[in-house]
């Protein structure tokens, strides 16, 4: 392997598992907090939050949020995908599915709130089968507001998070 990819590939596994320590040591607002339950897995999320151009309440269009796409990364390796469900996938078959519980806003007006999610179902007998509660944190990015040309048009906007699994016990 050349000097260069070593060298990627080194800051890339350095980067994730900075991100998987910073999760570990995040001091959690009371309303996304789980106390008593124990943390399964802890992983950075790379990916976009994807809005529709729609029609409101008002008649007038605005952008409205869809669904998440984004790539769970685990000691800078690929280790799942987040989707619409909301819904999080390991790579060794395990999945879980979530609704929001309790929100609590990013740090800036363009990062999209933490949640705590409960989860409500899961697939597979692989490290999220046990999986109660799916927290997201630290996030950046992903928020997008204002008014919308066109209905059906939609936008993606980056997104990072980090996403801590957790089980009661």
């Amino acid at each position: 392997m050349p000097l260069f990819e070593r060298i990627t590939l080194a800051s890339l596994i350095l980067l994730g598992s900075l991100a998987s320590a910073a999760a570990a040591e995040t001091v959690l607002p009371d309303a996304i907090a789980a106390p008593g339950e124990t943390i399964v897995l802890s992983v950075h999320a790379e990916g976009a939050q994807v809005y529709d151009c729609k029609a409101g309440t008002d008649g007038k269009l605005t952008w409205v949020f869809r669904e998440p796409i984004a790539t769970l990364l685990a000691d800078g390796k690929t280790v799942g995908r987040h989707y619409a469900g909301p819904s999080w996938e390991h790579s060794d078959g395990s999945a879980v599915i979530g609704k929001a519980a309790a929100s609590v806003p990013g740090a800036t007006a363009n990062d999209i709130p933490w949640l705590k999610l409960d989860v409500t179902s899961r697939r597979g007998s692989g490290i999220l089968s046990g999986v109660t509660t799916v927290q997201r944190i630290n996030t950046r990015g992903g928020m997008l507001e204002g008014p919308c040309e066109k209905a059906g048009a939609y936008r993606s906007v980056p997104y990072f998070a980090d996403y801590v699994f957790l089980r009661k016990g």
